[in-house]
């Protein structure tokens, strides 16, 4: 091992060439190179293949990253990406949109004690792409079919993730979904530029080739309600994440051009992918020629400020009430933005939007960081007599997502919910009170991270496993409350 690992005491931490800020500016293919065979064995044999890995125990899917370095580092690819997707349905995914600066390569020892992390995630994509290239990458064949059957409503990550690890089980899976492709943010709310299309494209496929049916542009509560659902299956997961945009009560807020950051972005992925959007066509969500403020200080505003400068903006700025250090998006982001010509305006909190049909500008005032609250971040505090303005053509506000209201839409007031709209589970069975439903990913969580709802699919499989396992064998499935 010696010979292929611990190379991070003379080889230094690097990332995969990339794309010139001017020229990934002007499209939307993703900005990062794939590693070459002897880079990729290079970086990954800097991992110090520590006894503790706290890059594994950081990764919400609990990935074995030092096993398949290791074997990435030895040229035993395949083996590496057996590994790798043992654990992790997505993992060409999770490798281009991880934000693995807070999580696994954050936490690697060798970045610990300044050596610079190991590049985790450019590795991960390397092995699954290389994978797909060589023909490894399969359907899932079960070792046997079973006759219960499982409706699982959303095809996003957690859905999907379920889904997969249901059909290796053997089970009939169908997957609900109101949209007309399956990936759920992964298709409509992230950009090319992070993650492009046709890899969400394939994996979904690769599901469905699994033998899970797919029922799209169905919506529950209008195509059936969660009722008829539990009478066709013998258990059912609700993964619909969260989708209701987080507003803003400012003065101004009704006026033209002031737009939820997802409607900006879903209409900037359909153009992408080819389809009809009138909203585009017109100019209305069109960023070109536009002075764009976005208001949001997350991974979804850093997506609205990359796309308006590649949609040819005139100008980008992005109004943030905190400052940098406190922003809850990837900094590697941040980075890229600034890289890109972004302007953030840090400590800046917006009291209205200004204008008379349409907004024209943003008021904003300075802001001071007082004490931490109870979550530890500092408060933000308005600094009297310091309001300034922005123009603005086109004002995204990126405020962040919740759980839209379940029980009417799938017409089952009985459905418990939290106090936060998500909904209420056992966290020991995933089961909600309502007997074979369960729930999993956003929708429990709140908004989070893609690979927290891989962990949180995949987990629900076992428990919808362990339920119908009991319920063939005629024993008494317990009644639970949700917590």
């Amino acid at each position: 091992m010696a010979k292929r690992m611990l190379k991070f005491v003379e080889l230094g931490h690097h990332m995969p060439e990339k794309r010139d800020a001017a020229l990934r500016a002007q499209d939307f293919q993703e900005i990062y190179d794939r590693f070459d065979p002897e880079n990729a064995a290079d970086q990954a044999g800097r991992c110090s293949q520590c006894g503790v890995p706290f890059c594994q125990v950081h990764c919400p899917v609990q990935n074995n990253i030092p096993d398949w370095l290791m074997l990435t580092a030895e040229g035993r690819l395949e083996e590496a990406y057996e590994v790798s997707q043992a654990t992790n349905n997505f993992p060409e995914i999770c490798g281009r949109i991880c934000p693995q600066d807070r999580l696994c390569e954050g936490n690697c020892v060798i970045e610990q004690s300044g050596h610079g992390t190991v590049t985790i995630g450019a590795v991960e994509t390397y092995i699954t792409e290389t994978a797909w290239a060589e023909g490894w990458v399969k359907p899932v064949k079960p070792a046997r079919e079973l006759d219960q059957s499982v409706g699982i409503v959303g095809a996003g990550p957690a859905g999907l993730s379920c889904a997969e690890e249901l059909r290796r089980r053997g089970y009939q899976v169908t997957v609900y979904d109101r949209y007309d492709r399956a990936g759920g943010l992964l298709i409509y709310g992230i950009p090319n530029f992070k993650l492009e299309k046709p890899v969400v494209e394939r994996r979904s496929r690769l599901i469905g080739d699994s033998g899970v049916t797919y029922r799209l542009d169905f919506e529950v509560g209008r195509d059936a309600s969660l009722e008829e659902l539990r009478q066709r299956h013998d258990a059912v997961l609700i993964a619909t994440g969260v989708y209701k945009a987080r507003d803003i009560k400012l003065p101004g807020v009704g006026l033209k051009n002031v737009v939820p950051a997802l409607d900006y972005l879903t209409a900037s992925n359909r153009k992408g992918l080819g389809d009809a959007v009138p909203a585009f066509d017109d100019g209305r969500l069109d960023a070109a020629g536009k002075k764009v403020v976005v208001i949001g200080g997350g991974d979804t505003a850093m997506d609205c400020v990359r796309t308006a400068v590649r949609q040819g903006a005139e100008s980008v700025k992005c109004l943030y009430r905190r400052d940098r250090a406190n922003m809850p998006g990837s900094q590697r982001e941040v980075k890229h933005a600034e890289e890109e010509g972004v302007e953030f305006v840090w400590l800046a909190a917006p009291e209205a939007f200004l204008g008379d049909d349409a907004v024209t500008a943003v008021r904003a005032a300075k802001v001071h960081l007082g004490i931490a609250d109870a979550t530890g971040r500092q408060t933000p505090q308005i600094i009297e007599g310091s309001s300034f303005t922005v123009e603005a053509d086109l004002a995204l506000k990126a405020l962040g997502f919740d759980p839209e209201d379940l029980p009417t839409l799938f017409d089952v007031p009985e459905l418990p919910v939290t106090r936060w709209g998500t909904v209420a589970i056992s966290f020991k069975t995933m089961m909600t009170e309502l007997d074979g439903v369960f729930a999993a990913g956003d929708i429990v969580r709140g908004a989070s991270l893609v690979v927290w709802a891989i962990r949180d699919g995949r987990d629900a499989a076992a428990s919808i496993h362990k339920y119908l396992t009991a319920k063939a064998a005629g024993d008494a499935v317990p009644a639970v409350a949700a917590e």
